[in-house]
């Protein structure tokens, strides 16, 4: 008999030399990798299966980490402008010669005007770090990306109820019967949402996306939502009326959790309209059932009265309850009258309250787990609502997205499933009140430290920042009457405001990784403009650019000066307790980043470029009494600086290894987590597993692990007092007065029961299509949009058109659009798609580039067929006829609207390429090769 002959094969290649274990960023889940290497080069990334985050899942960006280490558009060495601004001439120089030209341009304005310099970063992972340089330099203009992100969402969750999605809680994945998305991009918290929407198709749960949109999430959602942009509030609060009326909410939970019960001044005469009866040590009063007479309501064994009003000095105070039934049971919020507006049916609107409803009460359950409250009472069991709710930037990125997005918050605690089985659950260290972060601070001293943290939660128009004359301290103008609440400031509005000079003029814009000329602006031909105009004498309108990025992005070309960073895996990172930590709900749990391999360019990671530049200008917590440099480099910080006693930017194998959360430094403990494959966790407690706000054995495990120095139990604010204060101050109460312009839109924006009020803006007449951009999720920073393998998947980007609007317009395969807002045109790619918002136009995000840019190609197709719909978008709205230009923004936080945009689309000859065309920047890294490839050979 004959025999073919076998091939000869090798089933188990050697993949690697080498395994180390860190932590991903190609996007923020921050999931644990295991980088395998081959003579010192990066061979594969996979996932770690031992990580809490991703348990081992990876995706497409994840494992295209490769192809971004090795990119040719990484910046190569230090540079100083030799051109015009803007026309990406350089010339390399040492690191040496960088840090005495930035130290040189910085120490003047430290000792006489630490306001000149103006300090941004992007999407970086280390901002309780570049704060604390930013406080010690002494200027108060700092802040990071979430102004034009979605501060929305986290300060409406920090002010409502101590925390939002994402970072701050997460769904019980394992629980709920009953998942609503609102407004997510495929691009957040991507692993752990496909993971958990995984595990409740497996269980049989049912998954409600909304969203104009149908992608990702929503593809696979059992039910789509295909809602009017910027209508979400006014659909949940029509789901809020249904529920209501229905009486299907909470009232136990109400009455104990939350402000429901709380007394308020009912007399439109008083001074004090609006504002919390409280006792003398300030606590808030409610109607205590056992006596029927006001009581803290944190009072031993107290039973907070719902319907309990109170009547003293011949002023009635009435729950807060008795005021959020009366607004929403009126008829303006019925089904009926809002179907129209979010085009979803009225009798769908019904439905879906009507499935809330019997999911959160017919199929509620018990937990065998006994718990004290923060009253002292002890609770046999937990009670379970299995309803849960995850929403982003979708419902968040409009002028009305802060009262949005507290109306969906509110709606969540009306079940009664925050904190509970079943529902969402806090991430530690959340949840904690808006009380318990720090005020803003903005007051500056020449050659010394800002006296506080920049960022915070104002609780009332006393800690807004103002200077002496009432003015804006602020160059974005945070904090103020325009903007009152901005807990993230407003980035979108730095480099217009400084250009305008208006609050002040500035000397040195300092910006990290924040792509601030392409793609993370409005306005994107002005902001060019700004910056490479110059005055009448010839010089920059704003005199210095320092910009930090591991790579040839467009904002390169308009820096004056340099400071290339390291990529992800050549560095130190702490994704720390005290910024945004990787913890789910059930662990506290922080990471490192750690150089896996070295740089084989002239790079340094940002933060130890500022831990140098500190000590070089002499800054304290930079220095030792002696003047000589505090630390040696980012990782020396991580390990030895102390935030407070026994609390560090890490809060794993503290003391002798055996700490966590509190504890001694410990000279090991980076040696500690690489071990340990580069996290710490540690469990919550059984017993404070849920209901952490009043749950006795978590505010006591808290101040263990360093969250808080003495427990703070607190409730719910379903109706925020501080906002009420600043109505106040618009009605004329109070020594600190709003300019008359903003009176009104403070009274009618800043109400303290979520509201929807209308965001189509003045001159938008004509313009009748909604457009939005998503983030897909092979992209994440503008970054994924160069990289050699995710191009692949989306190396260009078509206008996606529903199908009423490609029939009117003829449309077919192939067409091209002219698309134009009152701000501009573009001419772009268009395609037709079914499963959209019948008004909504759309593209993925910061997929366009310019030429030049990245190392691409001049003929990319990023660069000739695709676009941004940024061109169309202006950092100020069109004239209202007032005089004034008005921020594009929400008026409360200061939010980038970026999604009220409305256009107009018409369709066109094809063009050779999209349109405008911006002109090729010239590349200080070159083009890249016609081919990219990497691999490790054997």
């Amino acid at each position: 008999m004959n025999s073919m002959a076998q091939p000869q094969l090798d089933t188990s290649p050697k993949v690697s030399d080498e395994v180390r274990k860190t932590t991903c960023y190609m996007c923020a889940c921050r999931c644990g990798i295991n980088v395998h290497l081959k003579e010192g080069k990066v061979a594969y990334i996979e996932g770690n299966k031992d990580h809490p985050v991703n348990r081992g899942v990876l995706c497409a960006k994840g494992s295209a980490g490769i192809m971004q280490v090795n990119a040719p558009s990484r910046l190569q060495s230090p540079m100083k402008r030799v051109g015009p601004r803007g026309s990406g001439e350089f010339e390399p120089i040492s690191w040496d010669e960088a840090l005495d030209i930035a130290a040189g341009w910085l120490e003047p304005l430290r000792k006489e005007a630490p306001e000149k310099l103006a300090f941004f970063t992007g999407r970086d992972q280390s901002q309780s770090f570049t704060s604390f340089f930013a406080q010690n330099f002494g200027t108060p203009n700092y802040a990071a990306h979430g102004g034009f992100c979605s501060v929305n969402m986290a300060a409406a969750g920090i002010y409502t109820m101590g925390g939002a999605f994402w970072e701050f809680g997460q769904p019980d994945w394992e629980k709920t019967k009953l998942f609503m998305l609102f407004g997510v991009a495929e691009d957040h918290d991507s692993n752990p949402i496909k993971m958990g929407l995984g595990r409740l198709k497996e269980r049989g749960a049912k998954v409600i996306g909304v969203n104009p949109i149908r992608t990702g999430y929503n593809a696979v959602a059992d039910e789509w939502v295909g809602i009017t942009p910027g209508t979400d509030g006014l659909f949940i609060l029509a789901l809020v009326h249904e529920l209501l009326k229905a009486g299907k909410i909470d009232l136990d939970y109400l009455a104990l959790r939350t402000n429901a019960p709380v007394l308020v001044n009912s007399d439109p005469n008083s001074p004090e309209y609006g504002l919390f009866l409280r006792d003398k040590a300030g606590k808030e009063l409610v109607i205590d059932k056992r006596t029927g007479k006001p009581a803290a309501f944190d009072g031993e064994g107290v039973e907070p009265d719902l319907g309990g009003t109170h009547r003293a000095k011949g002023i009635t105070h009435r729950p807060v309850f008795h005021m959020l039934a009366e607004r929403y049971l009126d008829a303006k919020y019925a089904p009926e009258a809002v179907a129209e507006q979010c085009g979803i049916s009225a009798g769908r609107i019904r439905k879906i309250a009507s499935e809330l409803a019997r999911v959160a009460f017919d199929e509620a359950f018990e937990i065998e787990q006994e718990w004290t409250d923060f009253r002292g009472v002890t609770h046999k069991t937990m009670h379970g609502r299995p309803v849960s709710f995850h929403s982003m930037r979708g419902v968040s990125a409009h002028a009305n997205g802060f009262q949005t997005c507290r109306a969906l918050h509110m709606l969540q605690i009306l079940l009664g499933s925050v904190e509970v089985p079943g529902g969402f659950r806090f991430k530690p260290p959340y949840p904690k009140p808006a009380t318990a972060h720090p005020k803003p601070h903005c007051k500056v001293t020449k050659d010394g430290p800002l006296d506080g943290p920049h960022l915070g939660f104002v609780q009332g128009p006393d800690d807004l920042a103002l200077d002496e004359n009432g003015n804006p301290a602020r160059i974005d103008k945070a904090f103020t009457w325009e903007n009152p609440m901005s807990a993230h400031g407003l980035m979108h509005m730095v480099i217009s405001n400084a250009y305008a000079g208006d609050p002040y003029k500035i000397d040195t814009l300092f910006l990290y990784m924040a792509n601030m000329s392409w793609n993370s602006s409005m306005n994107t031909g002005g902001v060019m403009k700004m910056l490479t105009d110059t005055d009448e004498n010839g010089d920059y309108v704003i005199p210095r650019i320092i910009y930090s990025d591991a790579y040839s992005s467009e904002m390169v070309a308009y820096a004056d000066l340099i400071l290339p960073d390291a990529t992800y895996l050549e560095r130190h990172d702490c994704i720390s307790l005290l910024d945004r930590p990787i913890c789910e709900a059930d662990a506290v749990a922080d990471a490192i980043r750690w150089p896996v391999i070295e740089p084989d360019r002239d790079v340094r990671g940002f933060q130890t470029v500022l831990v140098q530049l500190g000590a070089k200008l002499g800054l304290p917590g930079f220095t030792n009494d002696d003047g000589s440099a505090k630390y040696e480099d980012y990782a020396d910080y991580m390990v030895n600086h102390m935030r407070r006693p026994g609390v560090g930017p890490l809060a794993g194998f503290r003391g002798e290894g055996d700490q966590g959360g509190r504890g001694d430094i410990n000279p090991d403990q980076l040696d500690a987590y690489i071990e340990n494959g580069g996290f710490w966790m540690e469990h919550v407690p059984d017993e404070a597993m849920y209901y952490k706000p009043w749950n006795k054995a978590y505010q006591e495990w808290a101040v263990k692990m360093g969250f808080f120095d003495a427990p703070q139990p607190y409730i719910f604010q379903l109706y925020v007092e501080p906002m009420r204060k600043f109505q106040l101050a618009a009605e004329g109460h109070g020594d600190r007065q709003p300019p008359d312009h903003l009176r009104e839109q403070i009274k009618a924006t800043m109400d303290p029961l979520p509201i929807w009020y209308e965001t189509d803006q003045t001159g938008n007449e004509g313009y009748t299509v909604h457009a939005l951009t998503q983030r897909p999720m092979a992209m994440y920073h503008s970054w994924g949009s160069q990289n050699a393998w995710l191009r692949q998947i989306h190396g260009r980007n078509p206008l996606y058109v529903p199908t009423k609007i490609w029939r009117e317009n003829g449309f077919e395969e192939g067409d091209w659009a002219k698309v134009s807002s009152p701000h501009g045109a573009i001419t772009v790619p268009v395609a037709h798609m079914a499963a959209l918002n019948e008004n909504t136009v759309w593209t993925w995000n910061a997929i366009g580039k310019r030429k030049g840019a990245w190392a691409l190609e001049k003929d990319a197709p990023e660069a000739t067929k695709g676009f941004l719909l940024n061109h169309l978008i202006h950092e100020l709205l069109p004239p209202k006829g007032d005089g004034l230009r008005w921020s594009n923004s929400d008026p409360i936080t200061g939010q980038a609207a970026w999604f009220d945009l409305k256009v107009k689309i018409e369709k066109v000859a094809a063009p050779d390429e999209a349109l405008p065309k911006m002109g090729e920047q010239k590349s200080p890294v070159g083009t890249g090769p016609k081919q990219l490839k990497w691999k490790v050979e054997q």
